[in-house]
């Protein structure tokens, strides 16, 4: 699927106000909204199934805040936040039946502390520890 990632709509104007992408075959591929020619506000991207594949907010173009991907069946595959593009705080993501996989934290896009892996029954497997960059800025 190519996206259309371009500031500008068909006759060169910045782009503004509601927006949707379609699929070769015209299904729905995602929604949200411009401000200036930047993803504003809450973007929804969709399977060609029609299910919803992401959801995520946008603040002057950048993925911000907390966002969620679902597998084909619609169960949840993975959440986390992003600051300005950048991973953040608690990630977890989830096997196919909707047991946790793993969880951990992200500094400015760099895992780090207590990483927990989990089988799909739920049992702990692994436990990692990232260490802290020194030249890391504080969380």
């Amino acid at each position: 699927m190519k996206m259309d990632e371009s500031s500008g709509d068909s006759s060169g104007q910045l782009k503004n106000g509601l927006h949707e992408q379609h699929f070769k075959d015209g299904s729905l591929s995602c929604t949200g909204a411009y401000a200036n020619g930047e993803k504003t506000g809450e973007w929804r991207y969709y399977l060609r199934n029609g299910s919803v594949k992401a959801v995520g907010r946008y603040s002057h173009g950048k993925m911000t805040g907390e966002w969620k991907w679902y597998r084909e069946n619609g169960e949840l595959l993975q959440a986390g936040a992003f600051d300005n593009e950048k991973k953040v705080g608690l990630w977890k993501r989830y096997h196919p039946n909707g047991a946790l996989y793993d969880a951990g934290e992200y500094v400015n896009d760099i895992k780090v502390g207590e990483w927990k892996v989990y089988d799909v029954n739920g049992a702990l497997t692994k436990t990692k520890h990232y260490k802290r960059d020194e030249n890391m800025p504080a969380a």
